[in-house]
């Protein structure tokens, strides 16, 4: 499955105030028989989304109208536990494309960025903030600027700076994953090669 270049994104946002997710609830581990990225949206928090006799519940935030959009907004420590690629994919595959939380597991953040879903990291302050704003208001608009790294609440003007690796940045700008940047400087490597080799 191609990755998406990554533009500018302005989106609603999906409120997941839950601390410490991690990859079992975001895909639990019965589902991870598949080896290609498509298909995993239909079970992603399959566990806290239906029941046991696969009715959605609708407490839940995923099953309720009131919230849609792009970005997922969730607790301190978002992805921790097994190193699981697949709770990448079934984040992306179910339509987000921008995770926001004040800490991420550091292995789910370099799977995330590797298909390309960006982890926005932010403060704690501005986090609780943005939560609170889309929870009273689900219609309120976050801005993501990946050029910039910059993320803004357009409802207040509240913004802040985020970090990601340099490679990484370049790679979501252009939907490349490793094997399409190699290809992308393939002249280059070539040309180092001639120059090494005389």
């Amino acid at each position: 499955m191609p990755i998406e270049k990554f533009s500018t994104i302005v989106s609603a946002c999906v409120p997941l105030p839950i601390e410490n997710v991690d990859t079992d609830q975001i895909i639990p581990a019965r589902f991870l028989k598949a080896t290609s990225r498509k298909g995993f949206g239909e079970n992603l928090f399959r566990d806290w989304r239906y029941d046991r006799n696969d009715r959605p519940k609708e407490d839940f935030v995923l099953n309720q109208k009131t919230w849609s959009g792009s970005i997922l907004v969730a607790g301190k420590n978002f992805g921790s536990g097994s190193s699981r690629e697949h709770a990448a994919w079934a984040i992306y595959d179910y339509g987000f494309r921008v995770v926001v939380s004040s800490f991420f597991a550091d292995i789910f953040k370099n799977n995330a960025l590797n298909n390309g879903l960006l982890p926005v990291q932010v403060s704690e302050g501005f986090l609780a903030a943005l939560l609170k704003e889309i929870q009273e208001n689900p219609v309120s608009q976050v801005k993501v600027d990946l050029e910039k790294q910059v993320i803004t609440l357009l409802s207040t003007g509240a913004s802040e700076k985020f970090d990601i690796n340099s490679y990484k940045k370049k790679c979501l700008l252009n939907g490349y994953d490793d094997i399409d940047y190699l290809l992308s400087i393939g002249d280059k490597i070539k040309d180092y090669e001639k120059l090494k080799n005389h």
